[in-house]
């Protein structure tokens, strides 16, 4: 009998499964919150729980894989540690093309001399000097480091150089933009590489947290990562290219929903703590976003399947518009729930709203708190945040008592931005406590905190809601109202029509949602069935599949779906490279070792055949996939003049697959 484990961490629970392969059947399921920024506590809570659970022996399990809503989670709050982008013969003014410049945040960029033409030939030097000078004035606290050098897709050397200096002067991870994708576009892929460099350090401590715990229960087998396109990889090469875990979780909850329910055709819906992913489930796999995966308003060069992912989750934060509406909205930001906060720390909670509730006039943040995620305090703060933060030393505390005045908020929001702290508040998640649908937490804790958001005054004067559950069931309504746009967003967008999120927002949509049939009939829903996933899935999808007058289906392992996704996959080594016209008679192949000249078309693709095979079998053998399968791609390009056809470029693309080694 082979066991496989599986394990999922999301920003709010890390899931474990046990499957037997043999059988094709779950073994035992379990979950953990997810500790941060301790991860191994939550991870080794999951993996002990479901071994216990499930009767199981650690020897006996013979594979491990990984997926993880971590790196998405993070991109989509702005979240991840300090970086610099070494930016090698490009402009000033390039910074601006494909949201580079907002990803980078403030953080250093080095403007170096040097990149490649086209057919991969050095237009300028490396300038090596002033690296060196620029990696001395911007070190500081640095936690990564992203190169992209001009066209370095056709020739590598100026980025492998660069890589070889910052290595040795910092000693800190570093990215180069090509081994991200081979794919033309130096701004997008230098976002990528900046994403990436940005996430290493959180990725490379999930992957330390499995290992620590599978070592110390004595699991010897190989550990995987899912990938974004749902294939999986090791663990190495996760550590080294975390961009590609992006979407991770999402394409695991892909694999697991169809694994649990046998559709072939659906909308997958997967709610989790910070976010809700959405995919078409097509003729049993999920659709792959060619253009490369989205994550908020990032555009990656990062292979994933094509997952609409929206701020919207049960730990959102809960916020009132303004105006003589008042509005709510959730999301995007993720907060932990004052129930959650309360499990741990009673006292703190219940008196600081009972003495609030106490108030005729309790001020907006009287529901809020703060919590640090470090166990250390940080040295890389400036004066104010090194304040702000000293007063969470001895634990959490309420939002008031952090924020002294009006120049400790904007501190504050930095630090919760950069990861090291987090905000308490309302969310969606206290609302189904207080209505008695979820009660995992501390109920009376949302209660309360209800009671006080409530009493907020709006536009007109008036308290926002009369008590608790009336702002709950304005907060789930909400959170039903969000969930239906998003889905009707992803459907639109998967019909090809412009505009997809002004479309699920518009006056005719939203008559439509209630089958409007008067002098004119409006109708507008899901021609396909919708499958929730997630832990929370059972208290809002009911009405959301109501609303969109579609089949719903709610697996009853729904909530551990990715857990599931994460081990019934394969392993997927894409190798890509390119042949380009250096002039009549002259064809370049652009092999990973470099530029190399060829008399004819042929000779030349054939020679990058073989690199791309070689290194896609390497790279999968060492994944720990024994039956390798190789299937290719090749990409053409050929204009026709006259009667004569004239070769432009060929991209050939190298798959090597198979399911990854289980140990005996």
């Amino acid at each position: 009998m082979a066991i496989l484990l599986g394990i999922d961490t999301g920003g709010t629970y890390t899931d474990a499964v046990l499957l037997d392969e043999t059988e094709d059947q779950i073994v035992a399921s379990a979950k953990s919150l997810t500790t941060r920024p301790i991860l191994s506590i939550g991870i080794g809570a999951a993996i002990d729980a479901v071994l216990e659970k499930g009767d199981t022996d650690p020897k006996d399990v013979a594979l491990v894989s990984l997926s993880t809503t971590l790196a998405t989670n993070a991109l989509i709050e702005g979240q991840g540690g300090r970086i610099a982008l070494i930016f090698i013969g490009f402009e000033q003014s390039e910074l601006d093309k494909s949201d580079l410049s907002d990803a980078l945040g403030g953080d250093p960029v080095l403007f170096v001399s040097g990149g490649h033409s086209h057919n991969g030939i050095e237009l300028d030097p490396l300038d090596e000097p002033a690296i060196n000078g620029g990696l001395e004035s911007i070190s500081g606290d640095l936690t990564g480091v992203a190169i992209a050098s001009r066209f370095a897709t056709r020739n590598p050397e100026h980025e492998i150089a660069t890589r070889e200096i910052v290595r040795k002067k910092l000693g800190i991870p570093v990215t180069c933009s090509h081994e991200l994708s081979q794919s033309l576009g130096g701004p997008k892929r230098a976002l990528t590489a900046v994403l990436n460099a940005r996430l290493i350090g959180m990725i490379d401590r999930l992957i330390e947290s499995v290992l620590s715990h599978m070592e110390r229960r004595g699991i010897s087998a190989r550990l995987m990562v899912v990938r974004g396109d749902g294939a999986l990889i090791s663990s190495d090469q996760a550590r080294e290219r975390p961009i590609e875990t992006i979407l991770s979780g999402p394409a695991a909850s892909i694999a697991g929903a169809q694994w649990l329910t046998g559709k072939q055709n659906a909308i997958v819906s997967d709610i989790g703590g910070t976010t809700t992913d959405i995919c078409l489930l097509q003729n049993g796999s999920p659709k792959i976003d060619t253009q490369g995966a989205k994550v908020g308003k990032y555009r990656t060069m990062v292979e994933a399947v094509a997952m609409h992912t929206f701020g919207l989750g049960g730990d959102s934060e809960v916020t009132v518009g303004e105006g003589l509406d008042a509005g709510l909205s959730l999301g995007p930001r993720r907060v932990m729930p004052v129930s959650l906060l309360a499990v741990n720390h009673a006292d703190l909670v219940h008196d600081a709203l009972d003495r609030a509730l106490r108030l005729d006039a309790a001020p907006v943040e009287a529901s809020r708190f703060v919590l640090a995620l470090w166990s250390v305090l940080p040295s890389s703060l400036d004066e104010r945040e090194t304040s702000v933060a000293e007063r969470l030393l001895d634990g959490p505390k309420r939002w008031s008592d952090v924020v002294r005045n009006r120049i400790d908020e904007p501190a504050l929001n930095r630090l919760v931005r950069r990861g090291l702290v987090m905000m308490v508040g309302v969310t969606p998640t206290d609302a189904s406590h207080a209505l008695g649908s979820v009660s995992d937490w501390d109920g009376s804790a949302a209660t309360k905190a209800l009671a006080l958001f409530a009493r907020q005054r709006v536009g007109g004067g008036d308290r926002l809601a009369k008590t608790a559950q009336d702002v709950a069931e304005r907060i789930i309504e909400q959170m039903t109202v969000q969930t239906i746009s998003a889905i009707l967003e992803t459907a639109f967008a998967e019909e090809g029509w412009d505009k997809p999120a002004q479309l699920s927002l518009h006056d005719l949509t939203k008559v439509g949602l209630g089958s409007h049939s008067n002098i004119a009939r409006v109708d507008v829903g899901l021609a396909v069935p919708l499958i929730g996933l997630g832990a929370s899935a059972h208290c809002y999808y009911g009405a959301v599949g109501a609303r969109l007058g579609c089949p719903t289906i709610l697996p009853s392992d729904g909530g551990v779906a990715n857990a599931i996704g994460a081990v019934v996959g394969q392993i997927a080594i894409h190798a890509e490279g390119s042949v380009s016209s250096a002039g009549e008679g002259a064809f370049v192949a652009h092999l990973p070792a470099g530029p190399t000249q060829f008399g004819d078309k042929d000779t030349a693709i054939e020679a990058l055949r073989h690199a791309l095979t070689a290194r896609a079998k390497e790279q999968a053998t060492s994944a720990g996939v024994e039956d390798i399968l190789v299937t290719e791609s090749l990409d053409l390009r050929e204009a026709q003049i006259e009667a004569q056809k004239m070769f432009i470029e060929a991209t050939l693309r190298v798959t090597a697959s198979g399911r990854p080694r289980i140990a005996t």
